[in-house]
């Protein structure tokens, strides 16, 4: 098997949310893979600064502030895009927010803004960037899912509806638009280590000391690891590959977990 399967060479991948954290791991890694990155994020000195340190390592990195949720801002930034440096052949919809609050409790508002940027958003980009992509009988889309696709947890309602939806989202674009060679899947991250969550990884916090326990690989994942994945999805390599979503979690979602020494209970 060709290394040329894996490779984004000639590519342009545009990726929201990715001024930082997993967002901008993916766009290190697709650039390292060959792509021209376009980087998303609704902070523009943020953003520039996240672009600036692509471009120090030698990725075509280019960075265009706007908010994913605004249907106008979005049509407007992909004709930008696509006028400016060609067409986007991968997609990557990574932009999300959470809001944790017990489901008895959880304002109506937080729950309209973590369905409308986690859910609404990515089907904003998928329909602004995909009607191109039929044009052109080509391209890859990338939605970023979560274990909360697949499983509960208490005080994320919102945040776990939003990507149960996602997940089906990927479905069914994947349906619709395989007939025009589009392939749309979901990768779905585990417990990811990045800045939002330092707190959360400190040794002693029960939720780290579970995490730990309720994962088969015994640790906390990295933005890097990631990247493979993404790379297989955005490449030639997955052309038949089409409305599956791809765990990177360390095995936790395929297990009841090892909080015990089970040859003993």
């Amino acid at each position: 098997m060709s290394l040329q399967l894996f490779s984004l060479a000639g590519r342009t991948a545009l990726i929201t949310g990715a001024s930082q954290g997993i967002g901008l791991a993916l766009s290190r890694g697709l650039g390292l893979a060959g792509a021209r990155v376009v980087l998303n994020a609704r902070q523009p000195d943020k953003l520039q600064e996240a672009v600036q340190k692509l471009l120090s390592e030698g990725i075509d990195a280019h960075g265009y502030p706007f908010d994913v949720t605004s249907e106008a801002g979005v049509q407007q930034a992909v004709e930008r895009v696509e006028t400016t440096l060609g067409p986007i052949d991968i997609l990557v919809n990574n932009a999300g927010i959470i809001r944790r609050h017990p489901a008895e409790t959880l304002a109506l508002p937080d729950w309209n803004a973590v369905i409308l940027t986690n859910l609404t958003a990515p089907f904003i980009m998928a329909q602004a960037v995909g009607k191109r992509m039929i044009g052109r009988q080509s391209g890859k889309i990338i939605n970023i899912c979560s274990l909360m696709s697949e499983l509960g947890r208490d005080s994320v309602a919102a945040y776990s509806a939003a990507k149960g939806g996602l997940k089906m989202l990927t479905r069914n674009l994947a349906s619709e638009w395989a007939e025009h060679n589009i392939q749309v899947n979901g990768l779905g991250p585990g417990y990811i280590a990045t800045p939002i969550n330092t707190d959360y990884r400190a040794p002693g916090n029960p939720l780290n000391d579970y995490i730990l326990s309720r994962t088969p690989a015994g640790r906390w994942g990295t933005p890097d690891d990631l990247v493979g994945t993404a790379v297989f999805l955005a490449s030639a390599a997955s052309d038949f590959v089409n409305g599956q979503l791809i765990y990177v979690d360390g095995g936790l979602v395929t297990t009841f977990g090892k909080p015990f020494d089970a040859t003993k209970g």
